[in-house]
């Protein structure tokens, strides 16, 4: 018998709603910048998806899917509407679900941190942080969240995808309603951490109405904004608890926040997953199954993860370095990943690297090494200039 059989990583994870994972890995979510920039999926796109799914993980979630333009991260993100290319999105979902595998979209706005040259910020309250303005959303804004969120959920669930994950972490919208750092408002949905999670409660329960019992949805929630009078993990707790009595199926811990001149966890130099001390500590307060996602690079830091409460393992990087990891790992092949190393980068430069990276896996071309940090860095920012013409002329921005 395959010792795969026996392998903690192997075993399957049943969600509340009844879904099944046939294994303990996913692969996180990523902005891959991949779409045409008319919020389409791409043949490069539905491609990388394959790879993933033949690469043999339980679940892949795209990052970023929009369903209002007008708050997006990128010009590569998807825009999940009625008048998007359906057709082109049942072909992503039907590639991402090869051998058993399962694909979700992230359902996510940007609010303050929409990208301003195809968007209108606006967050939970006014900003003015060096480069980032945005304005105040009104509370008849905040009210049509849940409804919205609820008709991409959907539409996704209608044009094939297995499931939906809610995005609240890294200073998006609804994790700005969760940080006191973005959030000053005084009615509702600001004040004690109770109010400003209530937004996400509403649109939890909003998405499952109409979704049905059936579909899975997950949430991504930050331990920790790591910033100064961000987000505490005291109060990160509490939303984990307050999750146990929705209908959630997976809770996604990670952490951090995009906010200009903050550092990405994704780019800390640690050497092992960042947030296992709170995934051990929300176990204790939820009984909903729990994803952790950053930094993990080995096979023994996933079987560590398993060890204290966390039931699935989510790898980005890893992912984008070796896409068949999950097989290797599952046939007791428990080499990691040879992860670059990159001198002095820029802000922002490494993330533009595994992007690009992204992107010469997905048109299968040549790997480029961490010396093309420069170039990369180059092509995705001309890239994403070239798509902001045809986005502001596919959505009238």
């Amino acid at each position: 018998m395959s010792m795969r059989y026996h392998h903690p990583l192997a075993s399957n994870l049943e969600l509340p709603c009844g879904v099944v994972l046939k294994n303990r890995i996913a692969k996180s979510a990523m902005s891959d910048s991949l779409g045409d920039g008319r919020g389409n999926p791409t043949d490069p796109q539905i491609s990388l998806y394959r790879q993933w799914a033949d690469g043999g993980l339980a679940l892949a979630i795209i990052g970023e899917v929009q369903g209002n333009p007008s708050k997006a991260e990128k010009p590569g993100n998807l825009v999940l509407r009625d008048d998007a290319d359906l057709p082109q999105f049942r072909r992503l979902a039907e590639a991402g679900s090869n051998k058993s595998a399962q694909l979700w979209l992230q359902l996510g706005d940007a609010g303050a941190m929409a990208h301003s040259p195809i968007s209108t910020p606006k967050g939970p309250s006014a900003l003015e942080v060096g480069a980032l303005k945005c304005g105040a959303l009104s509370l008849e804004e905040i009210k049509r969240y849940p409804s919205n969120f609820a008709r991409t959920a959907l539409l996704a669930k209608q044009t094939g995808f297995g499931g939906v994950q809610i995005h609240a972490a890294h200073g998006f919208l609804l994790s700005q309603f969760l940080s006191p750092l973005f959030n000053k408002r005084e009615d509702e949905y600001g004040g004690p951490i109770e109010n400003r999670m209530r937004l996400i409660i509403e649109v939890i329960s909003e998405v499952r109405q109409q979704v049905g019992p059936g579909f899975p949805i997950g949430i991504k929630l930050n331990a920790s904004d790591q910033l100064q009078g961000g987000l505490s993990e005291e109060d990160a707790l509490k939303v984990v608890a307050a999750l146990n009595e929705t209908s959630l199926d997976l809770v996604d811990i990670s952490g951090g926040t995009y906010f200009p001149g903050a550092r990405a966890a994704s780019d800390a130099a640690g050497k092992g997953p960042y947030f296992v001390d709170f995934a051990r500590r929300a176990r204790c307060l939820t009984s909903k199954p729990l994803m952790l996602t950053g930094g993990f690079k080995t096979y023994e830091q996933a079987l560590n993860a398993l060890s204290v409460g966390v039931d699935l393992i989510g790898l980005a990087r890893a992912l984008v370095l070796d896409p068949s990891l999950p097989t290797r790992w599952l046939e007791g092949d428990n080499q990691a990943p040879t992860f670059p190393r990159f001198q002095n980068p820029p802000e922002g430069g490494v993330t533009a690297w595994y992007t690009m990276r992204l992107t010469e896996l997905a048109e299968a071309r040549n790997l480029s090494g961490p010396e093309c940090l420069p170039e990369a860095m180059r092509a995705y920012e001309e890239r994403d200039a070239a798509r902001v013409q045809t986005w502001n002329a596919r959505f009238n921005v």
